[in-house]
């Protein structure tokens, strides 16, 4: 005996009337790039949980998605990009490198007047930081292969701005992911979770199986939300503290009093100014202590 019939929602009267997402793929001839990291999602009810997921993650104003902008990194064929429409992104600017796709952006564009800006970019060449009105909030499907890359340039932006960005809400490996958000002595904790917690508060949203994108990734996916702390946990040189990181976390089983040294500079010293044990290991620190070794190094280094 045949289900119950399910009966599609009535569209908002406002909202336009859109091809299936395979349909607008076929029709341009797209298909998901390895060299660009490309994993489209399809799902509309995927997609349309990531964007109900900005408006109840961000804080207000940010929330409110009618207001400022939304910036969109690699959006494909435009399957996210529909649901930030749909759910009332007054600004959307949509940054794609593929050229194949914009046809399909285009189209979008059109169905929804003055809502949906399209520029083909690079986003690691572009200043995304200065792009559109305030509130301004990244929402995307990254690209696997320059996510981390994209994320730590929009965090030297909030290291020099902090009012730059509004929020982030970012899909990443699971791997990534657990590397943003893990805590001190734990096996994924280092150099991008110091980094991160430093400038943000960080939180797991909800993880996409990989079966849900075409092609399907090896890895499973989670979506992050980011929000800027009004100002970073304790002041430190991003540079400096970058150098700190990649020395300490570098050779992570080592003590730091050894670890250190590759900083050229007097190890003993910088330990002994921050109060941190020499026999302490990177995993055991926690982001002020980071702070502080920046802070010595800086002082150090100036003498």
């Amino acid at each position: 005996m045949p289900g119950p019939r399910r009966i599609a929602a009535p569209l908002p009267e406002s909202a336009p009337r859109l091809p299936p997402l395979r349909d607008v793929i076929a029709r341009h001839g797209l298909s998901a790039r390895k060299s660009l990291g490309q994993h489209f999602l399809f799902d509309l009810n995927l997609t349309g949980r990531i964007a109900r997921a900005a408006s109840r993650f961000l804080p207000a104003p940010a929330g409110d998605l009618s207001l400022g902008t939304v910036i969109e990194i690699g959006p494909g064929p435009g399957g996210l990009t529909r649901a930030l429409l749909g759910a009332g992104t007054g600004h959307l600017i949509a940054i794609e490198r593929d050229p194949r796709c914009l046809a399909a952006l285009a189209d979008l564009a059109a169905a929804y007047p003055g809502r949906l800006e399209v520029r083909e970019a690079d986003a690691l060449a572009l200043n995304v930081a200065r792009i559109g009105a305030m509130p301004r909030r990244i929402v995307a499907n990254l690209p696997y292969n320059v996510s981390t890359a994209l994320l730590l340039r929009w965090l030297g932006d909030l290291a020099r701005d902090p009012n730059c960005f509004s929020g982030f809400v970012l899909m990443f490996q699971s791997e990534v992911a657990d590397r943003l958000v893990a805590r001190p002595r734990s096996k994924a904790y280092g150099r991008l979770s110091v980094i991160t917690q430093w400038l943000c508060h960080v939180r797991p949203l909800f993880e996409i199986p990989a079966r849900a994108f075409t092609p399907p990734p090896k890895v499973s996916s989670t979506l992050v939300g980011l929000r800027p702390h009004p100002q970073p946990l304790a002041a430190a040189d991003m540079a400096t503290l970058e150098r700190v990181t990649a020395a300490a976390f570098g050779q992570r089983r080592k003590m730091l009093r050894q670890s250190l040294k590759s900083l050229g500079a007097d190890a003993g010293a910088l330990l002994e100014a921050t109060g941190v044990p020499e026999t302490a290991r990177a995993e055991e620190l926690d982001v002020e202590s980071f702070c502080a070794l920046a802070r010595a190094l800086a002082n150090q280094m100036r003498t």
